[in-house]
């Protein structure tokens, strides 16, 4: 038990991490103001978290995150033609949401969780996510195809 409230703390502070390291040590000096025709851009309250420019979208992230532990834990073989497709009406590369892309650690951090939430209630979690994104699926067809199966050639550009 004690295991297991370790684990968790450990993962949540790795969510934490990225977003508390990007408050900056002490607040910037404040410049005089010029006088300027064009109107300038709000700065964030103080105590909220600054975006990074270009970041992909949280529900981008948790997608990612989704795919892989249907994939994990079901055995699913991943169309990556469709996946990408699906990643970039996000606005996002597969580079970001990669292992060892620039936001790998939180879609892992993401996928731990939902890897384990799934293993919890295996055979209904697969046929949901089959479902949902499977040769049949209601969002999306032919993201995850079925164990055993070859995805098709990715068509050239």
């Amino acid at each position: 038990m004690t295991a297991r409230l370790l684990l968790a703390a450990a993962l949540v502070g790795g969510l934490l991490a990225p977003a508390a390291a990007q408050e900056p040590a002490t607040p910037p000096k404040p410049t005089p103001p010029a006088e300027s025709a064009a109107p300038k851009a709000e700065a964030p309250e103080p105590g909220q978290p600054r975006s990074i420019r270009n970041a992909p979208s949280p529900r981008a992230l948790e997608f990612a995150a989704y795919i892989f532990s249907a994939v994990n834990v079901c055995g699913y073989v991943l169309n990556t033609g469709e996946f990408e497709t699906l990643l970039a009406k996000q606005n996002t590369r597969p580079e970001d949401v990669s292992p060892r892309g620039p936001f790998g650690n939180r879609v892992m951090g993401i996928f731990t969780l939902m890897s384990n939430q799934m293993n919890l209630n295996r055979e209904q979690a697969c046929i949901a996510v089959a479902g949902e994104y499977g040769p049949e699926g209601t969002v999306t067809k032919n993201v995850l195809l079925p164990p055993g199966s070859t995805p098709p050639e990715k068509k050239p550009n």
